[in-house]
């Protein structure tokens, strides 16, 4: 099972994060933050995967 985790920092400093098990779900909070907070100076907001192994 994939999981996704996003973050957002704010002036080099963590402000929120999160994980999804649903890729559609991270996609949708991502879309949010850039929305609500992508203009803002010093925001960055990075995603990832982690991919489990599947037994």
């Amino acid at each position: 099972m994939d999981r996704y985790h996003l973050t957002l920092n704010l002036e080099g400093r963590p402000a929120m994060q999160g994980w999804w098990s649903k890729e559609a779900a991270a996609r949708r909070q991502f879309a949010s933050w850039v929305g609500e907070r992508g203009d803002m100076p010093g925001v960055r907001i990075t995603s990832s995967t982690r991919r489990r192994a599947r037994r």
